[in-house]
């Protein structure tokens, strides 16, 4: 039975709830990091008008950005020089170790950025194992350490393991993860794959985009640089 006593707490909470969540100006500045946020495909960074620039969030334990990566990596080396791939990690909060494998990239980062995209392809060959129900019974420590043995060391390899595990446990890998979830929600991002290209958001982001889409978007910005 509700009593006009309860009644009133309740509304009480929800009055609270909404406060909280309204956006004041500046309330909600997203920290702004040392280096622009996002992992350049090749190495080059985007000269502002030379190329088009594709930006893609990603969360390395997502099947739809895995069945996105090869799509959009081979009009990247179709374009070569005159589009640049951007990749910014988006770990979603429903995927329980997104977080996790997402700081291990920027960890890899830290030691050799080369090893950034070989490190995410991994994950993405592998990322089934690290979905939500085959970890369920398994700690974060176990989790940690198991992508630690499966997934980086064969990138990084056993002499880097130390440099790696201290760069994972550093504030400043998980800061930088937290960054990139932040700008991603900045932007509006609200799943992955997502796509932007030269800043504007693709309308059909959030599903994979195949090569032959890539070619129909690209090819005509492409042409007026």
């Amino acid at each position: 039975m509700v009593t006009s006593a309860h009644y009133r707490v309740s509304l009480l909470l929800l009055v609270v709830i909404g406060c909280c969540c309204v956006c004041r100006p500046g309330a909600a500045q997203v920290p702004i990091p040392a280096r622009t946020d996002g992992f350049v495909y090749g190495g080059k960074p985007p000269a502002l008008g030379e190329t088009v620039v594709v930006e893609a969030y990603f969360d390395p334990v997502c099947p739809d950005s895995r069945d996105a990566w090869p799509h959009l990596k081979k009009a990247a080396e179709h374009y070569a020089s005159r589009v640049s791939v951007v990749v910014h990690l988006f770990p979603l909060p429903y995927h329980s170790n997104a977080f996790i494998s997402c700081q291990s990239i920027h960890a890899v980062s830290k030691i050799n950025p080369s090893f950034v995209y070989p490190q995410l392809e991994r994950f993405f060959k592998y990322q089934e194992g690290y979905y939500n129900q085959p970890t369920y019974m398994k700690s974060r420590a176990t989790v940690v350490a198991e992508i630690t043995d499966n997934l980086v060391a064969p990138i990084v390899g056993e002499a880097n393991l130390a440099a790696y595990k201290t760069a994972f446990n550093d504030s400043q890998s998980n800061q930088a993860s937290r960054i990139s979830f932040k700008y991603g929600c900045a932007r509006g991002v609200t799943g992955t794959p997502y796509f932007f290209v030269n800043g504007i958001p693709l309308g059909n982001s959030g599903s994979p985009v195949d090569y032959n889409k890539w070619i129909f978007l690209l090819d005509p910005l492409v042409g007026k640089i």
